[in-house]
């Protein structure tokens, strides 16, 4: 899903939770205006909603170079959430590379991450630049991190840990200064149990999870939802929709979406071309069941690692004092500690 599927253009009248009409051509073109030097986080679409304890954990993370993991079934805008740590980090003016891991057979995945020489193997006629080469000073964004093949693994650990590397064919080692984001829509402790993915490199990529909840988790967040992807595809087509009506608007928060955003926004797309007269008048919902709960879900414990883990990036890792970890949380100084330490977390290295 491209990052303008989730971005808000238009900004969303908040009176009523169906606003059952959109804003005129004039209205648009000013809010455009005034979002123009708006930072990245606040031009995403629900960030006043459920999505923003979520946003406030990614903007206290993107300061630093910490790797993070984002975990969220399909179609939750992961990529978005990628792509807003990059554009709110010190290395925003460099470059953000992205890599599907699920996308390429073993043979090549290694070589379009740390790249090869020429007659390494077989169709080798040139030398080739890894993804890890090109996102040096950059930002490494490694989607469907789950599908990476056990046995390129260690070599994707000796990078994260070492920050170095030997392209395929090649006795160099290459050092890079990268900071990885990966996201996944599996388990990966799990995977980890079932000797399925390796558990020093899990705990080396979770240093910060980031958890995306689905869609039906965020009803709040559906009707601004719409009103975006229908005025985005509404100008991309070149149509005019001015009203949503409330009996649309009700069922569409109604429905259980298992495809996430990336369903909605389809079945908005289909619904502007169906629509005429300046009225939103999408075909039917087919009938569906919320899929089964993907074990992508933090516990108790984990929601709160993340709430501390968040506090502590903002502090820069102070914890007494009145801007303090302690204080944003509302504990004692000696508490906090009590709980980082029950909870195993501790000041990283580079902090």
């Amino acid at each position: 899903m491209s990052t303008d599927s989730v971005m808000a253009l238009t900004r969303y009248t908040e009176s009523s939770p169906i606003n059952g009409t959109l804003h005129r051509a004039d209205e648009r073109s000013s809010h455009r205006t005034e979002r123009a030097d708006s930072s990245f986080l606040d031009r995403i679409v629900g960030r006043r909603g459920s999505l923003r304890p979520i946003l406030n954990q990614v903007e206290a993370v993107a300061a630093t170079n910490t790797t993070v993991l984002i975990t969220g079934e399909t179609g939750t805008g992961k990529e978005v959430i990628a792509r807003a740590i990059h554009e709110l980090s010190p290395r925003q003016n460099r470059n953000l590379v992205k890599v599907n891991c699920a996308a390429m057979p073993v043979g090549l995945l290694e070589s379009e991450l740390f790249g090869h020489e020429r007659g390494a193997f077989t169709g080798a006629i040139n030398s080739h630049v890894g993804r890890f080469a090109l996102a040096d000073r950059g930002t490494l964004f490694l989607d469907e991190i789950g599908d990476i093949p056990l046995e390129l693994q260690p070599k994707l650990l000796r990078v994260l840990q070492e920050r170095e590397f030997e392209a395929v064919g090649s006795t160099r080692t290459t050092r890079v200064d990268v900071r990885v984001v990966a996201a996944t829509n599996q388990d990966l402790k799990q995977m980890a149990r079932d000797r399925e993915f390796r558990e020093d490199l899990y705990y080396r990529l979770n240093v910060f999870p980031v958890y995306l909840p689905p869609l039906r988790e965020r009803k709040a967040d559906i009707p601004e939802l719409v009103e975006h992807f229908v005025q985005q595809f509404a100008d991309s087509m070149d149509k005019t929709i001015e009203i949503i009506p409330e009996k649309t608007m009700r069922a569409l928060v109604r429905h259980c979406w298992p495809g996430n955003i990336r369903e909605l926004q389809n079945y908005i797309a289909r619904g502007v071309i169906l629509s005429n007269g300046g009225i939103f008048e999408p075909g039917p919902l087919e009938a569906c069941e919320p899929p089964e709960p993907e074990n992508v879900n933090p516990t108790l414990e984990e929601k709160i690692r993340r709430e501390i883990l968040a506090a502590c990036q903002s502090a820069k890792w102070r914890l007494g004092g009145p801007e303090g970890a302690a204080a944003r949380l509302g504990l004692k100084r000696t508490t906090l500690f009590h709980k980082m330490k029950r909870l195993g977390i501790a000041r990283p290295e580079d902090q």
